[in-house]
């Protein structure tokens, strides 16, 4: 067989592990691989002609390898000195998971213990070993331990073989690749935080360190919120929201999550209309966060406090294109905030605000310049500007106007639902799939290409809007409790069409796997107004 790592080839003339063929490169960081581009632990055994990329935590997918693997460590030193306490992983925050413990307080000795604890597992070094059974076998496994550890499994039809991952007595359940043994997650911390802990890890930039905690408060409240109101509805695991699914439930769900949505919408046009200071409301969030949709029916809000919306769509500003900054490859970078015409813009919203007519430019993209049509604005007494783009929160945007005269809202899917006490599923991923949707609907892009672009976008959020996201007046929440149940018929097509001849593939088996656990439900229940249809079609606004 021949093995191609990088620049070399290498013969084996037996089935070996990627850890023996690449024995020297496998250093410590090394933590798993891709193989035909398909994510694999390090003792994946080689049988036949492969192409390996050897990955550590500057990567996506190793980086999420590693995750797992803390966390593992993290549940088994919890078992070993508090058995009888009830974990649960919340969210991710800054580099760090957030954790609570339902049964007992979080105390400092409980956290210096299990610190000690998880570094006593990690300088063992201990083997992380992924035993598979069949459905009956898995089934007798959960009737002895009365476990819901990976039970999700049970539900998944096109699941024949079922996994564990044991080290020692300790057996958990993860889905996707695991480290092969404990050794590999070194760099960690854990502290009290607000009312459970965090484990922190070091980011993809700097690998060998845990960066400074950035405490963001505000979007904690409103992962809190969000959480506490589907605890209460019992809809907090995928299992409950699958078996509520099950049991004709589903259209309660929707209407449920659906009035959630206008109450808080509602909400801020309220705490908007009260400050009479306010002449202009700013939204930022990430991609796919349903901004278009929030802000029509924020505007219907606004009307209902007797405001008049005036939108302003910031990508009307853009520098004309000679002007316009490029990156370190040369090519125009749309994305940073100097790519807008911020003299200009700034200009016109003050002579709005003075009560002055202001012409504005509609930009032309294919020829790179702003074009005047005739497009005059006057503001009358109760008019409001509507203004969103992705450095909305950025006050550098709206330098010349006053702080107290801008409202700014950042809005962003923060997924709440989590597969089980362990597995959490991640917001960036539901950002995805709704792109993946919505991409294919209505831009004619596959999910290649979108997957393609998606590491680009999401560096570009780091540097332009999760920073700003705690200067926001309000958070909204646009994630729905029940989107993927109605998003995967859309998503798992355009993912089962790629193939493993592409890179992209691994990150599109992940999300398919990850797809085939949710029930479906028929968007023929998703109301014409929901934020969903921005994604799916069908709704009542224009975009």
């Amino acid at each position: 067989m021949k093995i191609q790592y990088k620049d070399k080839e290498i013969e084996i003339n037996e089935s070996k592990k990627i850890i023996e063929i690449l024995k020297e490169e496998c250093n410590e960081k090394i933590i798993s691989a891709i193989v035909n581009n398909e994510i694999k632990p390090l003792n994946y055994e080689i049988n036949k002609d492969s192409k390996i990329e050897l990955l550590d935590i500057s990567s996506s997918d190793g980086m999420k390898t590693y995750i797992r693997g803390l966390l593992f460590i993290m549940g088994k030193a919890f078992e070993e000195l508090y058995p009888n306490i009830e974990i649960r992983v919340e969210y991710q925050l800054y580099h760090s998971m957030f954790c609570t413990i339902k049964n007992m307080e979080v105390t400092d000795e409980i956290i210096e213990n299990i610190n000690k604890k998880m570094r006593e597992i990690i300088d063992k070094n201990l083997p992380i070993i992924k035993k598979e059974c069949t459905k009956q076998e898995a089934e007798k496994i959960y009737e002895r331990y009365n476990t819901n550890k990976g039970k999700l499994q049970l539900e998944n039809e096109s699941k024949k073989i079922f996994s564990m991952y044991y080290c020692e007595d300790y057996f958990n359940y993860f889905y996707g690749v695991m480290p092969i043994s404990t050794g590999y997650m070194k760099i960690f911390d854990i502290k009290k935080y607000n009312e459970g802990f965090l484990i922190r890890y070091p980011s993809k930039r700097h690998t060998t360190t845990i960066p400074e905690f950035i405490d963001n408060k505000k979007l904690l409240e409103a992962l809190k919120d969000y959480e506490k109101i589907h605890k209460v509805l019992n809809l907090d695991t995928l299992e409950k929201l699958n078996k509520a699914i099950k049991e004709g439930k589903a259209k309660d769900i929707v209407m449920l999550d659906e009035a959630l949505h206008e109450k808080k919408i509602s909400k801020i046009a309220d705490s908007i209309a009260e400050n009479k200071n306010v002449k202009m409301v700013l939204i930022a969030g990430p991609s796919s966060s349903g901004k278009t949709t929030f802000a029509q029916r924020l505007g219907l809000q606004l009307k209902l406090n007797g405001l008049r919306p005036v939108t302003i769509s910031v990508d009307n500003y853009f520098v004309e294109r000679e002007q316009n900054p490029v990156d370190a490859n040369g090519k125009y970078d749309f994305e940073t905030i100097e790519a807008v015409d911020m003299k200009l813009l700034n200009n016109h919203i003050e002579r709005l605000l003075k009560g002055e007519e202001v012409e504005m430019p509609t930009f032309n993209f294919q020829t790179g310049h702003k074009e005047y049509k005739g497009n005059r604005i006057k503001l009358g007494k109760e008019d409001i500007i509507v203004m969103e783009g992705i450095h909305c929160l950025n006050d550098r945007l709206t330098s010349q106007i006053p702080r107290n005269k801008k409202f700014k809202v950042y809005i962003s899917a923060l997924t709440v639902l989590n597969m089980d006490e362990f597995n959490r599923i991640s917001t960036t991923d539901s950002r995805l799939i709704r792109r993946i949707v919505r991409d294919s609907n209505f831009r004619s892009y596959s999910a290649i290409h979108t997957l393609k672009m998606w590491d680009s976008v999401n560096r570009g959020e780091l540097i332009n809007i999760f920073p700003y996201q705690e200067q926001s007046d309000a958070m909204f929440n646009t994630s729905l409790i029940y989107e993927i149940n109605v998003l995967k018929k859309y998503a798992l097509p355009q993912l089962e069409a790629l193939d493993n001849r592409s890179i992209e593939y691994a990150e599109a088996k992940r999300i398919r796997e990850f797809l085939k656990y949710f029930e479906d439900i028929p968007d023929e229940l998703v109301p014409t107004n929901s934020l969903l249809r921005e994604f799916i079609g069908g709704g009542d606004f224009k975009y």
